[in-house]
């Protein structure tokens, strides 16, 4: 049996100013929380605190609670998904397929990759109840906004390329294509064999786009 090591080493004090520093360590404490346990159950302030070595009532000087800092972890992988469907962008060059395709496969990958974490992304155990007053509905409505409108860009790409169906709601036909997108991601994660074919995402992929 492997027993966890988890960390006890007393915390080195950051200098005057490095308040900021204070806080990316208390995400990826976090973040390493997650990895370790599964879900958002294991991130508490106390075991945050005992994994960023500081004393727990240092977390308020950053975060106002729990949902606060699971909102903080959300908004970091929001950006590294953003940045990562942004790298597939580049990579894939000027043909709008080749893009699309690139795009949509570097979602299913982070997912794949980093399954808890993607988990919380959507929702999870920490989504606030009305009763949390630290994090409005602002908060919520503004994640992910980067990622979708790189998804409205390439499907529109496909659209001007003359290889997909026109239509008059680009931004709606880029939240299918996510649902799509989310669903084969979800199904992939929870299920030991996945059913279908082997190209189903390939197939997922032209369908909400409207390939022609």
């Amino acid at each position: 049996m492997v027993t966890a090591v988890t960390n006890t080493e007393p915390r080195r004090r950051n200098r005057r100013g490095e308040g900021g520093k204070l806080r990316d360590e208390i995400i990826a404490a976090a973040v390493a929380l997650l990895d370790e346990g599964g879900d958002e159950r294991a991130v508490t302030l106390r075991s945050v605190a005992r994994k960023a070595g500081i004393a727990a009532p240092s977390i308020y000087a950053h975060f106002a609670d729990q949902p606060s800092i699971m909102l903080a972890v959300v908004r970091q992988e929001m950006d590294r998904l953003a940045a990562a469907l942004r790298e597939a962008d580049e990579r894939a060059g000027p043909d709008a397929r080749a893009r699309l395709f690139a795009v949509c496969h570097a979602y299913l990958d982070l997912a794949r990759e980093h399954p808890q974490r993607y988990r919380i992304m959507f929702g999870g155990l920490w989504t606030p109840s009305a009763e949390v007053t630290s994090i409005t509905d602002d908060d919520l409505e503004s994640l992910g906004l980067e990622a979708l409108t790189l998804l409205a860009d390439v499907l529109g790409a496909c659209v001007e390329a003359g290889i997909a169906h026109g239509s008059d709601d680009l931004y709606g036909d880029a939240v299918a294509l996510w649902l799509g997108l989310h669903g084969l991601a979800h199904q992939r994660a929870v299920v030991r064999t996945m059913p279908g074919p082997a190209d189903v995402a390939e197939r997922l992929i032209k369908a909400l786009a409207h390939l022609r």
